[in-house]
């Protein structure tokens, strides 16, 4: 769906503002949309794949569209209502970018009925089973004009996923004996979790038709810190000194590089820590946030974010490891100091 608008604001610098960092993601993306391509977004939970998503959509111009819920445009309607209805009988209303941003979770649950839509047994009576008044549209047609977003997509069975294939690379849904062609134009994004081994399988051929967009955590502490600052909740009064952010901040960080883990924490254990120690500032009655107020947050923050390789999990728990691993980092950073770095 690419039009003049849209690619002058991929190309306009710093488009994409809403993800502090991943430079190389954010420029990957914007080739794969600029030349039209379905994509990708591979990455561990927490690092901002959703929002990147939506920055995508605010990208979007302002349009007119009819007041059906397809956001079918005015002179080439899409959904069955619109196409069956007198011409002017559908209101018109301005339709934000964002406002066409459909989002759909990944789920052994999901239907190809529920993403492209289904046969109204009541309506096929009253006007054929294969009527165009018959057929009720899925989501996928609130997309229009817009994007879908699919979160984790290697959650989805198999059958969903030749679906979509079909409605991605030939424009048509088919319901069994019903055949439906649509013009219908939207962006598509996935996602997938490449940690998550409770998955289905993605087809090599279902692969094919998408470039794939890799982001990863924060590239550096400053990052990080500023993904903080700028995302976190300031509740109350409390100062959080920068020095004690900046602890919040290494110790999460030094969590990723320890070899016993295998799930790592996420951006949101470190915006999980500001935040609740902040919180626990305020209970304490302080102004200022202390490094108790942080220790106290640690393992009801982080404890569930991780996960130990079965060689130190059968040794200790998620609580005790943090526990010690916080012991160890504060000797070293005491350490640290005392050595003038």
């Amino acid at each position: 769906m690419m039009n003049d608008e849209l690619r002058k604001a991929l190309l306009a610098d710093n488009c994409l503002d809403e993800i502090i960092g991943q430079d190389a993601a954010k420029n990957q993306l914007k080739s794969a949309l600029l030349a039209e391509r379905n994509a990708i977004i591979i990455g561990p939970p927490g690092i901002g794949k959703t929002t990147l998503a939506k920055n995508v959509a605010k990208l979007l111009p302002e349009t007119t569209v009819n007041d059906c819920g397809f956001n079918c445009s005015p002179s080439e309607p899409v959904c069955p209502g619109c196409k069956e209805a007198e011409k002017g009988r559908i209101g018109k209303k301005k339709s934000k970018g964002i406002q066409r941003f459909i989002r759909l979770q990944g789920s052994p649950d999901l239907t190809a009925e529920d993403l492209l839509g289904d046969i109204d047994p009541i309506k096929a009576l009253k006007f054929g089973p294969t009527s165009l008044e018959a057929f009720t549209p899925g989501k996928i047609f609130k997309a229009n004009n817009g994007v879908l977003f699919f979160d984790e997509l290697n959650r989805c069975p198999q059958r969903l996923q030749n679906a979509l294939l079909q409605a991605l690379e030939e424009k048509k849904v088919t319901l069994g004996s019903y055949t439906m062609d649509f013009d219908i134009d939207f962006i598509f994004i996935g996602t997938l979790n490449p940690q998550d081994s409770s998955t289905e399988k993605l087809s090599d051929v279902f692969l094919d038709r998408f470039d794939l967009v890799y982001m990863t955590y924060p590239e550096s502490h400053e990052i990080e810190r500023q993904i903080v600052l700028a995302k976190g909740k300031k509740m109350g009064q409390a100062e959080f000194p920068g020095q004690l952010l900046d602890f919040c901040v290494a110790f999460v960080r030094a969590l990723r590089e320890n070899r016993k883990l295998e799930k790592l924490p996420s951006v949101r254990a470190t915006l999980g820590l500001y935040e609740r120690a902040q919180s626990n500032a305020l209970i304490r009655r302080h102004r200022t946030v202390e490094q108790e107020d942080v220790k106290d947050a640690i393992i009801s923050v982080l404890a569930h974010r991780i996960g130990l390789k079965p060689s130190a999990r059968y040794v200790l728990g998620p609580e005790e490891f943090i526990k010690e691993e916080l012991e160890d980092f504060v000797l070293q950073e005491q350490h640290n100091k005392g050595d003038g770095r």
